[in-house]
């Protein structure tokens, strides 16, 4: 109990100082700004995030979120094709970026006198990016080994991948990010520029800046570099959501790899009302529960003891801009032991919670271990601009962060086991299965690693 409540308290003082130095402003072209002061180092973070990920796709056409991404650094007007990471590595900085369901975003992470230089370059390729024929038939070879290092060539991707196709059969979060490979093969340069041009404006992103900064500095610079981009009408998004699930369903993934393992979900609720909603905080402390630490159940119960499994797992993300959910539960059994058998043993933890719930000691501890954690990340300049910029393009405000700790902490034993009984069910669980096939010693990768 102690240590939940030092955590709370900790908590509580962390989130009034980041409040306090949180300032949101938007330019007249619909680009947000959101600046998270943290002056402990002369570095700052830039980001910007584009509400569009995978989610946006459409049939035919997945992957291409992710291969824009990776043409936003082949040049501009202005920027010939790989000078935009020269120019960031010459200032001393990093850069990179990354696609997911939801959003796409780049970042640079620099001393603080080079913020101009991030945002001259980023507002550069939000308005006047090149698409050129030939640098896509380079790129989109590049992201398609990509595919096959990440996903073709590891047993784990393609359990994971074929995991969301059944898991999701309607719902476009059951598409790869990065694309079927059919769809990248016939992928073609207009397929690229209509994302482009359907999506990257500025009223579509949020420019989220945290360092060593002042807020109404970087307000002036953003003005001064984005706000003469002339913003455009989005595309109407129309809601895509996932039939109830009415069974159970199943996916055997017949793959050459050393070691069976098994991945299970459940359709779960996710946040959409931050200040009534009470479900997605007791899902997030029933994971707690299950796993995070060597003494959570599913590490003490079938790892140590039992010694059926020699790694599991269970995990859930509230936040979710497709309103849709899994609860996930996964695991690797031990040598001598079946997949069958380590399913069984995770169903039975889970139903021990159904039927006895769980202690109010054992809350305590998940409480103050999950408050703790978010505490201490936000030591990280760059998680901090992380944190903002996935609430903000998934439909929340940074704000949410305020009440996290007090959400979490008051949820109860009985509202644990409501939410295990109400959604941990059989109709609603998919599971896939890795069934390792013979490694041919002699087999080379499929792919290699990429660089954008």
């Amino acid at each position: 109990m102690l240590a939940t409540i030092i955590a709370l308290a900790i908590g509580q003082v962390a989130l009034k100082a980041q409040a306090a130095d949180t300032h949101e402003y938007k330019l007249d072209n619909g680009l947000r700004v959101i600046v998270q002061e943290d002056h402990r180092a002369p570095v700052v973070v830039s980001q910007v995030w584009y509400r569009a990920g995978s989610i946006d796709e459409v049939n035919g056409k997945t992957g291409v979120a992710h291969v824009l991404e990776h043409m936003m650094f082949k040049g501009t007007k202005q920027i010939k094709p790989g000078q935009f990471s020269r120019l960031i590595a010459a200032a001393g900085g990093r850069e990179n970026a990354f696609t997911g369901t939801d959003y796409t975003a780049y970042y640079q992470q620099l001393e603080k006198s080079q913020l101009p230089l991030s945002f001259k370059l980023e507002a550069d390729r939000m308005a006047n990016l090149e698409l050129t024929k030939e640098e896509f038939s380079k790129e989109i070879r590049v992201v398609m080994e990509e595919r096959r290092w990440r996903t073709d060539d590891k047993p784990q991707g393609m359990l994971n991948e074929q995991f969301n196709a059944i898991a999701f059969q309607a719902h476009p979060y059951g598409r790869p990010i990065v694309g079927w490979m059919n769809d990248l093969e016939n992928m073609t340069f207009e397929d690229a520029r209509e994302w482009y041009h359907h999506w990257y404006t500025p009223s579509n992103a949020i420019l989220v800046v945290a360092g060593d900064v002042k807020g109404d500095e970087v307000y002036k610079l953003a003005k001064q570099y984005f706000g003469p981009i002339r913003p455009h009408a989005l595309p109407a998004r129309k809601p895509q959501l996932e039939p109830q699930q009415i069974g159970e369903r199943r996916t055997v993934v017949k793959v050459p790899a050393e070691l069976p393992s098994i991945l299970m979900g459940f359709h779960v609720p996710v946040l959409q009302d931050a200040d009534k909603d009470w479900e997605p905080y007791a899902l997030e402390i029933l994971a707690g529960v299950l796993d995070g630490n060597a003494s959570a159940r599913l590490n003490q119960n079938l790892v140590r003891q039992q010694q059926l499994a020699v790694d599991v797992g269970a995990s859930y993300d509230m936040i979710q801009r497709g309103q849709v959910g899994l609860f996930e539960l996964e695991g690797t059994p031990s040598e001598g032991k079946t997949v069958a058998e380590l399913e069984a043993a995770l169903l039975e933890q889970v139903e021990r919670i159904k039927q006895d719930g769980v202690t109010e000691e054992e809350l305590q501890r998940v409480k103050a271990q999950v408050i703790a954690a978010d505490v201490y990340q936000r030591d990280s300049v760059f998680y901090q601009a992380m944190r903002i910029g996935r609430l903000e393009t998934t439909g929340f405000s940074w704000r949410t962060l305020d009440s996290y700790p007090a959400k979490l902490s008051a949820v109860t034993p009985q509202q644990v086991q409501e939410v295990a009984r109400k959604y941990l069910i059989k109709d609603t669980l998919s599971v896939a299965t890795l069934d390792p096939q013979p490694i041919d010693p002699n087999a080379k990768p499929k792919g290699k690693p990429h660089e954008h």
